[in-house]
């Protein structure tokens, strides 16, 4: 195969349309949940995560796990948790069987300001693919994004 073999001009353009939807789609819910919210995507993400831990066994996440999640770096996302600390939105503690282990947990404030993003945030997303399904080269993995399921 060479540079210019026509199977890989098409992967080539394939994953271009594929970063094109995504990145459409992130600006159109950033400036949704910015000017409505306050909320950065990371932020909402990195809230929407960790109000999904629960007390039972493997329920509450390490930050190798939050970052993997979030699809940050650990740093990143240690800078993130930080960030959204300080606004009272998230509270850290030890982790009771390992006391090197931090885990972190969403406010009462950043559970009240979660739900009342979650609507702006699916809604900006709806536009998003629907403006993107308009786009011939977009359309087809617009299709694809709404067939799939969310992991049970």
């Amino acid at each position: 195969m060479t540079a210019t073999d026509p199977a890989l001009t098409a992967l080539a353009q394939s994953w271009c349309a594929l970063s094109l939807l995504h990145g459409r789609i992130e600006a159109h819910i950033e400036r949704a949940l910015q000017s409505g919210h306050g909320l950065s995507v990371r932020e909402y993400s990195l809230l929407d995560v960790l109000s999904r831990q629960h007390d039972g066994e493997g329920g509450h996440l390490q930050m190798k796990q939050v970052a993997d999640a979030v699809v940050l770096s650990q740093s990143a996302t240690t800078r993130l948790v930080t960030r959204l600390e300080d606004r009272g939105l998230l509270s850290r503690y030890l982790c009771p069987t390992d006391r090197r282990g931090i885990y972190t947990n969403v406010t009462e404030a950043g559970l009240q300001l979660l739900e009342q993003a979650r609507p702006t945030n699916d809604a900006a997303l709806r536009e998003a693919l629907d403006e993107a399904a308009q786009n011939t080269e977009l359309a087809p993995l617009v299709r694809v994004v709404e067939s799939l399921k969310a992991p049970a």
